[in-house]
C-alpha cells in the first residue's frame, strides 16, 4: 500500500436515540481491531466512528423527554456515546456528527451539485414508512403491515418532495458486485446485493416537510434532506468532502478517499451498497473499495434492541469479565459476517479456558520461573526450530485472516500457537530439569523459547487486546528492551531471538484473574 493513501476504516454512524449496546459495541471493537492490526503493519491508518443525530425518530424521542433535540443528542453523546468508547479502549481518530457545520454545510454543497447536474427532480410520495428504520417501505419489506426490523406497524404517508434518480445507477451497480467480489462481503451480502438491483429500483425521496429536524434543502428551506442521504456522506464529509484541493480538507480527502471498508450491519445493507455508491457515482467521486455486512448479536434467539429490552450495555460486561476479555471475546466466539448468539455461560467457558488458563497461566508460570531460577532474568538467546517455524506460520495466516476481516480464524491461529507453548513447557518439564545442575543450559534455552513465544503472542494480540498486552508486555522485560509494543511490526514478529539476554521480568497482577476471585 502506498504511504501517500491511509487505510480508511469507518464504522456505521449510530443513531443517537439511546445509549449504545452490545451490539454497537460489536461493530466498534471489530473496527478498532482492524485498524490497530494495520497500524501495527506499518500502515498510515484513518478510524471513523460516529453518530447520526436528525431524522424524525430523534425529534420523537427528545420531544418525548421535554428536552430539544439537539439537547437530546448533545446528552447522550457526551454522556453515553464517548464514554463506552474509552472504556472499551477505541482508538478512533476521529467521531463525526452529523449536527456539525463541518458535515451539513458538505451536504448542502454536495446536494446542491447532483441538482445542478440534473440527478435531483422534484416529485410525490406515497407509501408505507418506517419511523424506525426511517425508510419508506416496498410492500415486499413488510409482515402482516409491520416492519421486519422493529416488529411494528408502519404509517403510510403522503409528501410532495425531492428525489434522486437512483434507478439511474442500477446497472452500473449491478455490473460492479458482478465484477468486482470483493466490494460487498460476506458472499452472501453480495448475493442479497445483486439480486435487489435485479429486481425493480425506484428513484429515492431525498427530503421530508412534515417536520424540520434536519439539514435543510438549500434551494427549498422548507423541506430537510432526508436522514439517511445525509448520514451516508459522513464517511466523506468527515475526510473534507468537497473541499478545495489545496486547502486542509482537500488534502485530507486526497489522503483518505476511497475508504477502504465501511462496516455496516446486516439490516442496513442496502442503504450503504446501493443508494451510497449511487450518490458517489452521481457526484464523479469513488466509490469505497469494500463494505462488509457482518451478523446480529442475538439475545434468547432476538436481534439486540433496546426497545425489546435484549439490549445489554457493555458494562454490564466488562464488570465481570474486563475489556481485553470483551474485546477477544465477541470476535473469537462469533464468526464476523454471521448471526450469532451471546450468553454468559459461553462467555464464562472461554474465559476460564482460553484466556485464564491457556494465556494468563502460560504467562504467569514463565515469570515464575525464570524469578526462581533464573533470579528474574532472561536467560541467553535460544531457538527451538518447530517453535520458530510454528511462528513465521502462526504470522503469515493470522496476517491474511485478519486483513480479511476472518477475526475468528486470526485469533484462533494466534491461541493454536500459545496452546502449542503451553505444550512445549508441559513436554520439556523446565522445573524437573531445574533439579539438575548439569541441565542448566538446557533449562535457560526452555525459558528463553518461552519467553520469546509470550513476546510474539503479545504484539499478535495486542490488537485484540491492548491493556492486557501491555502489562505482559513490561512484565517479560521488552518494554525497558524492545520499547512500546504498539510499534512493534507484525512483518517482523516471526524473527526469533527478539527478546534480548539480561532483560528483567517482574511480577504484575494475573493477566485474567479467576471468575470467583472477580465477582
Amino acid at each position: 500500500m502506498s504511504t501517500n493513501k491511509s487505510f480508511y476504516l469507518t464504522t456505521p454512524i449510530y443513531y443517537v436515540n439511546d445509549a449504545p449496546h452490545i451490539g454497537h459495541a460489536y461493530t466498534t471493537v471489530a473496527g478498532d481491531v482492524l485498524t490497530r492490526w494495520h497500524r501495527q503493519k506499518g500502515e498510515s491508518v484513518w478510524y471513523l466512528t460516529g453518530t447520526d443525530e436528525h431524522g424524525q425518530k430523534v425529534l420523537n424521542t427528545a420531544q418525548a423527554n421535554n428536552v430539544s433535540p439537539q439537547q437530546w443528542c448533545d446528552n447522550l453523546v457526551e454522556s453515553a456515546w464517548k464514554p463506552v468508547w474509552r472504556d472499551l479502549n477505541i482508538a478512533n481518530d476521529d467521531f463525526i456528527r452529523t449536527t456539525e457545520p463541518r458535515h451539513m454545510e458538505r451536504v448542502q454543497r454536495f446536494l446542491q451539485g447532483l441538482k445542478d447536474e440534473g440527478f435531483i427532480y422534484a416529485g410525490k410520495f406515497e407509501g408505507p414508512y418506517c419511523i424506525g428504520c426511517e425508510e419508506f417501505k416496498l410492500p415486499g419489506d413488510l409482515d402482516d403491515g409491520k416492519c421486519r426490523i422493529h416488529s411494528k406497524p408502519v404509517e403510510m404517508l403522503s409528501e410532495d418532495n425531492w428525489f434522486f434518480k437512483l434507478s439511474a445507477f442500477r446497472e452500473q451497480l449491478l455490473d460492479h458486485y458482478k465484477n468486482n467480489p470483493e466490494a460487498c462481503q460476506p458472499a452472501s451480502a453480495r448475493n442479497e446485493v445483486i439480486s435487489f438491483l435485479e429486481g425493480e429500483v425506484r428513484d429515492l425521496s431525498i427530503s421530508r416537510s412534515t417536520f424540520d429536524w434536519g439539514i435543510p434543502v438549500p434551494w427549498d428551506t422548507k423541506q430537510v434532506i432526508y436522514v439517511w442521504f445525509d448520514a451516508l456522506l459522513n464517511y466523506a464529509t468527515a475526510v473534507g468532502l468537497g473541499d478545495e484541493a489545496n486547502s486542509e480538507g482537500g488534502k485530507k480527502f486526497a489522503s483518505t478517499w476511497p475508504a477502504d471498508v465501511h462496516l455496516v450491519g446486516k439490516d442496513i445493507l442496502r442503504f450503504h451498497a446501493v443508494i451510497w455508491p449511487a450518490m458517489l457515482m452521481a457526484a464523479k467521486v469513488e466509490i469505497p473499495k469494500k463494505i462488509f455486512a457482518h451478523g446480529w448479536l442475538l439475545v434468547g434467539g432476538e436481534k439486540m434492541s433496546k426497545s425489546k429490552l435484549t439490549g445489554i450495555a457493555p458494562s454490564d460486561i466488562t464488570k465481570d469479565f474486563g475489556v481485553d476479555a470483551f474485546r477477544y471475546y465477541f470476535l473469537r466466539a462469533i464468526p464476523f459476517g454471521t448471526d450469532g448468539s451471546f450468553s454468559w455461560e459461553d462467555m464464562s467457558a472461554r474465559y476460564t479456558s482460553e484466556l485464564a488458563n491457556d494465556f494468563g497461566n502460560l504467562a504467569s508460570r514463565l515469570i515464575a520461573m525464570v524469578e526462581k531460577y533464573c533470579d528474574n532474568t532472561i536467560p541467553a538467546v535460544a531457538k527451538e526450530d518447530s517453535l520458530a517455524k510454528q511462528l513465521a506460520q502462526t504470522v503469515s495466516q493470522a496476517d491474511e485472516q485478519m486483513c480479511a476481516l476472518d477475526f475468528q480464524g486470526g485469533i484462533n491461529t494466534i491461541m493454536d500457537f500459545c496452546k502449542r507453548i503451553n505444550g512445549y513447557v508441559t513436554e520439556t518439564e523446565p522445573w524437573k530439569v531445574a533439579k539438575d545442575e548439569s541441565r542448566k543450559a538446557e533449562l535457560d534455552a526452555i525459558l528463553y523459547n518461552t519467553a520469546e513465544a509470550l513476546r510474539a503472542l503479545a504484539v499478535l494480540l495486542h490488537p485484540v487486546m491492548p491493556e492486557t498486552t501491555e502489562k505482559l508486555w513490561s512484565s517479560i522485560g521488552a518494554q525497558a528492551t524492545l520499547g512500546d509494543i504498539k510499534n512493534q511490526k507484525i512483518s517482523e514478529v516471526a524473527t526469533w531471538g527478539q527478546l534480548p539476554a539480561g532483560s528483567k521480568v517482574t511480577k504484575t497482577d494475573v493477566l485474567f484473574p479467576r471468575l470467583e476471585e472477580i465477582k
